[in-house]
């Protein structure tokens, strides 16, 4: 549009300028997570190298990391046997030559005849007497004064040289806002005396002085260490805490059954009486229920020992009460394990079961989407597909979840979002259209007021003790430490590969007895990597080898129809040998089931062995599970087969599970791709992980500010993941 009074039009706004494109080295920081001062700050060296001294070449011992300062002699390059840049370099007290396989122009420029030079490497006895292959080298002018500190070399990636990294992190070192947050008074109370403060320690680990002992670094027992692992863990544990104190301050409705309500009549109408066990834990649910503030708690219990009873009891106390529940298992088979035991006990009760997965779609699911949204639908089972976006509960009660470790991070932290949704804005009563059986709802709050749902977490791995004061401190724990009468230990035995004809034989001999059979593999299809016999294969071998036996096949690619096909007639004993993946680890309930046989047991985790053994013995026949290996076996292979021969007790496997593959890998951490404990070691480390228990709660209560400011320093997002 032209200007007023033929005044010339404004200038055109200038395009606003392109951010900077990032160098090569700055996108591997980004790799790496090193975004920012305090980042660099706590990325510690892997090792060090002396440059604080030299040594004379006439001195110098094979096998020994030296460094040395001369005159190049000469420089040239040979082709022998391969192409390579040989260098004279001499001292006065001796000669010594530096080689290069791989070598560049700048070498060449570098290591010029004249040039005075120092060399840093390996001594090797080489055809011209002593020699470093590919030594670090640099120029000099005589009398170059040498380092201070020992030269750290960090944990690096393509593309950032360690000069580079070096220089960054010196420089994040003096900027970092690394001053303590905490007084004095509270530093000489709760740390362990004779610890430097962070600033200090962090500079000491980056830069250590000449003479400092190696393996006090390496073992990381130095007071600088001690220093980081404790503010580490005091992190970890307030946060912990927090999280606690966060969870206090939410409502929940106050679940109670009425007397003679739903849970009396289930445990009347059950076939079977509970545990001493079992009703311990069902108390220690029904009281965190009853509280006004949502339940934390995680169930564990060995495989078989009873667990989806307790849940479907605290699922009637919830129901009860007039409110709903929803039960999430990770895999189909297992969901529907739940769901056919939940209908047989609660249907004839009075009480709708309602299914919901992933493979459920169309009309089907729409109606089911209506029922729950309703409010007409008490107590939903199903996968992670209960908290998908277009599943809305009228009013979500208690949420349970089974073998939550098996879901990733991002479904753990999915699921605490769709539980904080899922909680009713109002305490007003529902529709009249969902009655409770026990009469109107009860437990509300106040109009307006929001309501958490309850949370019950189960686990049939046992966590260690160890995991149990560090990454579960903020969930009350309760454990069924009793199997229920009648079951028969399961013998373990391992054999080589080369032995599954005897296998085989054993199979016969079951199925003759009218028994049935596992058979576990652990790939479908054919990988380039790794040779393993597919499921596919071992199911063809079996059926041959057992004409007129009727041969089953489970995989992961099988749709949910055809699936629950061949688990319906493994489970009716139509079947009496059943080839599958690891789809049937967890929940599958066959008492008839006698023998389990593991392909390529040293593939698989400990933990996971332990679930597939508890397939078997869970009626009153001796049971036997079989792990078939192909040597040569790893060490920790043989750790792995050797615990599940000497153990069946969950808790002595967890514990060894932990010691092989350390917590992040136990939990699953690795999923969020960060390791929740960076310095601290929980074996290791156990008394400075008492001191900080110990800590935690009293600097919590006298210094809040403090401890948030301590736990985004050490944590960050991370935070997160541990309320997952």
């Amino acid at each position: 549009m032209a200007a007023a009074d033929g005044a010339p039009p404004p200038p055109a706004a200038k395009p606003a300028a392109k951010p900077a494109a990032k160098s090569a080295p700055q996108r591997a920081l980004d790799r790496l997570g090193l975004v920012g001062d305090v980042d660099l700050a706590l990325h510690l060296p892997l090792r060090y190298e002396d440059e604080t001294r030299l040594w004379r070449i006439a001195d110098l011992r094979e096998g020994a990391t030296a460094q040395v300062e001369g005159v190049v002699r000469d420089a040239r390059v040979e082709t022998r046997a391969r192409r390579q840049f040989v260098v004279h370099l001499d001292d006065g007290s001796g000669e010594l030559v530096l080689r290069f396989l791989h070598f560049y122009p700048s070498h060449r420029k570098l290591l010029a005849p004249g040039t005075r030079v120092r060399a840093m490497g390996e001594v090797r006895g080489g055809f011209l007497g002593r020699e470093m292959v590919h030594p670090t080298c640099r120029a000099v002018e005589p009398g170059a004064p040498l380092p201070a500190t020992l030269t750290p070399v960090y944990p690096t990636t393509a593309g950032l040289p360690q000069a580079y990294l070096r220089k960054v992190i010196a420089s994040a070192l003096a900027r970092a806002p690394l001053d303590d947050p905490w007084p004095a008074a509270a530093r000489a109370a709760w740390w362990p005396p004779g610890l430097p403060s962070l600033p200090e320690a962090l500079q000491f680990l980056h830069h250590p002085p000449p003479r400092t002992p190696l393996a006090t670094l390496d073992d990381r027992s130095h007071p600088a260490w001690q220093r980081l692992k404790f503010d580490e863990l005091l992190a970890q544990q307030l946060s912990q805490r927090l999280a606690q104190r966060e969870r206090a301050a939410l409502a929940a409705p106050a679940l109670r059954a009425a007397r003679g309500g739903l849970p009396e009549r289930l445990l009347a109408a059950l076939p079977f009486t509970l545990t001493a066990a079992q009703r311990r834990v069902v108390d220690e649910i029904a009281d965190d229920l009853a509280r006004p503030q949502p339940m934390h708690r995680l169930l564990q219990g060995d495989v078989g020992s009873g667990k989806t009873v307790v849940a479907a009891l605290a699922a009637a106390v919830a129901i009860d009460a007039g409110w709903q529940c929803a039960l999430m298992a990770p895999t189909e088979i297992l969901a529907e394990q739940h769901f056919g035991k939940l209908v047989h006990w609660l249907e004839p009760l009075g009480v709708g079961v309602a299914w919901l997965s992933g493979s459920r779609k169309g009309r089907a699911r729409h109606e089911m989407l209506a029922r729950i949204a309703g409010g007409q639908a008490r107590l939903v089972v199903g996968t992670h597909a209960v908290i998908q976006h277009d599943v809305a509960f009228a009013r979500l009660g208690l949420a349970i979840v089974d073998e939550q470790h098996r879901f990733g991070v991002a479904q753990r932290l999915a699921l605490r979002h769709k539980l904080d949704d899922a909680a009713p804005a109002t305490g007003h009563p529902e529709p009249a259209s969902a009655p409770s059986p026990g009469g109107a709802p009860r437990g509300g709050a106040p109009p307006g007021e929001r309501l958490e749902p309850h949370l019950l977490m189960m686990s049939a791995t046992p966590i260690p003790r160890t995991l149990a004061m560090t990454y579960y401190a903020d969930l009350a724990v309760s454990t069924i430490d009793e199997l229920p009468p009648g079951r028969t230990p399961v013998v373990t035995k391992v054999f080589a590969d080369a032995r599954r004809d005897e296998v085989v034989a054993r199979i016969r001999d079951e199925v003759a007895h009218g028994r049935q059979v596992y058979w576990v593999c652990p790939l479908v299809d054919e990988s380039e990597h790794v040779d393993l016999r597919h499921a596919t294969e071992t199911h063809a071998q079996l059926a041959a080898a057992m004409p007129g036996v009727a041969v089953g096949l489970l995989h992961g690619r099988m749709s949910p129809a055809e699936k629950a096909a061949v688990m319906t007639q493994f489970a009716g004993g139509r079947m009496p040998v059943l080839v599958a993946t690891t789809v049937i680890e967890v929940g599958v309930d066959v008492p008839n089931a006698s023998l389990m046989v593991v392909e390529h047991a040293e593939r698989f985790g400990l933990a996971q062995l332990h679930q597939l053994r508890g397939r078997v013995g869970r009626g009153a026949t001796a049971s036997v599970c079989v792990l078939l290996y192909t040597p040569p076996l790893s060490d920790s292979g043989k750790q792995r087969l050797r615990a599940m021969v000497e153990t069946t007790d969950g808790f002595e496997i967890a514990r060894r599970d932990l010691a092989i593959r350390g917590p992040g890998e136990f939990m699953g951490a690795r999923q969020s791709g960060d390791a929740l404990l960076r310095f601290a070691d929980l074996d290791a480390d156990e008394p400075l992980l008492q001191r900080a228990r110990a800590a935690a709660q009293p600097l919590l209560d006298a210094h809040p500010e403090a401890a948030r400011v301590h736990v985004r320093r050490w944590l960050g997002t991370r935070h997160d993941y541990l309320k997952a």
